[in-house]
Order: C-alpha cells, then structure tokens, then sequence
C-alpha cells in the first residue's frame, strides 16, 4: 500500500524526513531530520549535524515529508504505538 496524506498514520515512518511543529519540550520544536527508528513512544531523528534526537510522541505534532513531497501534519498521539499495531486499526474500521 502506498504511502498517502489519508494513511500515512497507518504506515512505517522510517526514512521520511520530519520536523517538530510543537511540544510540551520546547527544546525540541523546530528540529527536523530523517527518523531513523521508531519505538512505541518515540521517533528517533537523525537531524542535520548527524545527531540522533529521541522524541516522545505524545504531546507533540509532526509535520512528516511524503515520498511525493506533500506534507501531512501529524498529532502524536495518533502514532504512539508500534507501526504493525497501527496497521490492525486500520483493518478493524
């Protein structure tokens, strides 16, 4: 399945290039770089200088790059959970 603005939720996240829009960490909002690894709770990103930055998904709002170069914003708290888990939602509407 194609990775689109409608289900991108659904999909792995890994690879496309993200920023924070906002946070309840205020340090974190304006990063951006490309997530490298994704947990149940967070999104690894590997910014410009080459550091990996770790970003709860919970209180934030991403605005991730679709391989189309449209961009979805993202609330968190929709993503928090493993992709694969994310997938079963999906199936269960």
């Amino acid at each position: 399945m194609k990775r689109t603005l409608k289900n991108i939720v659904y999909h792995e996240l890994i690879g496309l290039n993200v920023t924070v829009l906002s946070h309840s960490d205020k340090g974190l909002v304006g990063r951006r770089g490309i997530i490298v690894d994704e947990t149940v709770n967070t999104l690894k990103i590997l910014d410009q200088r080459g550091r990996e930055i770790t970003v709860p998904k919970l209180y934030g709002v991403f605005r991730i790059m679709l391989p189309e170069k449209s961009y979805a914003d993202i609330d968190g708290s929709v993503i928090v959970g493993r992709p694969e888990d994310r997938l079963k939602k999906i199936k269960k509407s």
